[in-house]
């Protein structure tokens, strides 16, 4: 019985239900205000920023300004801020202040996850955890009526252009189902070596918004490339 009512979710959701995030983690960023327009005037939704501190990951992006500069540049877009940091508290209220949209973070980098998820939503973000590939699903146990998002990594957080690791995709399965047995609106975001080649396996399986960086930012034609992405996801959902 709930793999039927699951199966009339999935028929009945709409095409514009599900959303494409370019990282500019693959932008340039020497242009990155007119790269983040390009994408946005392309089909895209919203913009996907990967904060790394060289702390929680070996590896070093950016920081609230950054942020900051695309909202005074124009951008007005959600932007989709993924923070690969420990501690986290501090950089959510930077964040936010510098016009995040959703904020997601890992609970191994918090040592209060429930405490950072309200901060996040008393700042006036939506907020969400960030599952990596050996997380269990058991974390969001106490914590899926928080969340409007849970973010799946399909790769090992730290750097771009990885391959996308396929086990992936049962532990989507399970996240769907969990997600949509609560009845809660939670956006399931994927993100790691997501690209044209497998975004149908991925949305068959339940994911609703796709992290896409170096897919988009390194091809010719962003609108031709989001298009695609798109079709692939309309056949794997039809």
């Amino acid at each position: 019985m709930w793999h039927y009512w699951w199966a009339l979710r999935k028929k009945f959701r709409f095409m514009n239900d599900y959303l494409i995030a370019p990282s500019i983690l693959s932008a340039d960023f020497a242009r990155l205000g007119q790269e983040v327009e390009d994408v946005l005037a392309a089909g895209a939704d919203m913009v996907h920023v990967d904060v790394m501190d060289n702390h929680y990951v070996s590896n070093l992006t950016i920081g609230p300004l950054v942020c900051r500069a695309l909202r005074d540049h124009g951008i007005t877009a959600p932007i989709d801020v993924h923070l690969m940091v420990r501690p986290v508290d501090d950089l959510v209220c930077r964040f936010a202040d510098a016009g995040a949209s959703y904020i997601t973070f890992h609970p191994e980098a918090s040592d209060h996850v429930d405490r950072t998820l309200q901060l996040i939503h008393d700042k006036g973000c939506r907020g969400g955890l960030v599952l990596n590939p050996a997380t269990p699903l058991s974390v969001l146990d106490w914590t899926l009526e928080k969340l409007d998002m849970v973010l799946m990594m399909s790769v090992n957080p730290g750097f771009g252009g990885q391959a996308f690791i396929f086990e992936t995709l049962g532990k989507l399965r399970c996240a769907r189902e969990m997600i949509d047995r609560s009845g809660r609106t939670i956006r399931l975001e994927i993100d790691g070596g997501v690209k044209v080649e497998n975004i149908g396996a991925i949305a068959a399986a339940g994911a609703d918004t796709f992290v896409a960086g170096s897919a988009v930012f390194g091809s010719e034609n962003y609108t031709g490339t989001i298009g695609k992405l798109r079709s692939e996801i309309a056949k794997a959902v039809a």
